[in-house]
């Protein structure tokens, strides 16, 4: 005795994929699908624009970028220029009591500007010899 035969399978045509989002959530006013990617492959572009607080980007592409590709270099983007703010900020404490205050990278290669008004202070806390004058000591 031998098994009983299966019944043939009808062939499955190919699976749908299911498309890509083009709209996304604004990371600075947090409405959802506000956010709208236009990709030109033939200049190679990506522009994205909130319906709603009006922010753009726009990024390079190539022929294998998605709309997704274009969001995420905008988060990327805003991630980096946070980064940087915050760095600067952390930077500027040690000079805070010195006279000295960060500029514009066209100030000067290390962007330090001396703030004359800060300088005389300092220069009120020393001596006539030329030592600072401390009050824990």
């Amino acid at each position: 005795m031998g098994k009983r035969k299966k019944s043939a399978r009808k062939p499955q045509g190919p699976k749908k994929k299911e498309p890509l989002p083009t709209a996304f959530a604004c990371l600075f006013c947090n409405h959802e699908k506000s956010v709208s990617v236009r990709m030109d492959k033939k200049a190679g572009t990506g522009d994205l624009s909130c319906k709603v607080c009006g922010q753009q980007f726009q990024t390079g592409i190539n022929y294998l970028s998605a709309a997704v590709d274009v969001y995420s270099d905008w988060i990327d983007a805003c991630d980096a220029v946070a980064k940087e703010a915050a760095g600067v900020s952390r930077d500027t404490a040690p000079f805070a009591n010195r006279g000295f205050a960060i500029g514009n990278e066209e100030r000067g290669s290390a962007g330090l500007q001396t703030d004359p008004s800060l300088a005389m202070a300092a220069e009120d806390d020393e001596d006539e010899d030329g030592n600072a004058d401390y009050d824990d000591e």
